[in-house]
């Protein structure tokens, strides 16, 4: 499917994202984050536990070289030094395949990992599965895993203008209170 044909799905679909409930309740503030072991854009599988003992920023993102996700990734790309000095960490998850992230990474230079849940396995566990028949896509929203492994903060509503800085606040603010 080339890039102009999924932009054009998307932009069908995406006021229906809107509308859409989850099919599972989000993990809340407090609780265990549920496991997960995925391939990344180089094949390389990663598992939920490899992030123990960090901040983990885990995205979920609609789809790889759209609008909306470009600029979020982007913004996150553009403050990798910011979460590293903090001890964060970021991985990006999608509905796309490997090779989809492979070429969505380095289009775009993105120094974090993106990991492909091709069957929603993940994104079903999370709550952001959003099923429309044929189109299955993760809705865009995030969570900040503490270091212990369980889920800080569950940002539901995500501005990709400015969510990078609001989770970076966020991760600076948590650190400070432990």
């Amino acid at each position: 499917m080339t890039a102009i044909l999924r932009t054009l799905l998307l932009a069908l679909v995406a006021p229906a994202l809107l509308l859409a409930g989850p099919a599972q309740a989000s993990p809340a503030a407090g609780s265990p984050a549920p496991s997960f072991e995925l391939r990344d854009q180089a094949g390389e599988t990663h598992r939920l536990e490899d992030y123990r003992g960090k901040w983990l920023v885990l995205y979920f993102y609609p789809k790889d070289d759209t609008p909306g996700c470009t600029t979020q990734a982007c913004e996150f790309r553009d403050n990798i030094f910011a979460f590293r000095r903090l001890g964060a960490e970021i991985v990006g998850i999608s509905l796309d395949d490997v090779e989809s992230h492979r070429a969505f990474a380095e289009k775009h230079g993105l120094p974090f990992t993106l990991l492909a849940d091709e069957d929603g396995a993940v994104a079903r566990e999370y709550g952001v599965l959003k099923n429309f028949g044929v189109v299955k896509l993760a809705s865009r929203q995030t969570f900040l895993i503490a270091p212990d492994g369980a889920v800080a903060r569950h940002y539901e509503k995500v501005d990709v203008d400015a969510h990078s800085a609001e989770v970076l606040a966020d991760i600076e603010a948590l650190a400070a209170g432990s």
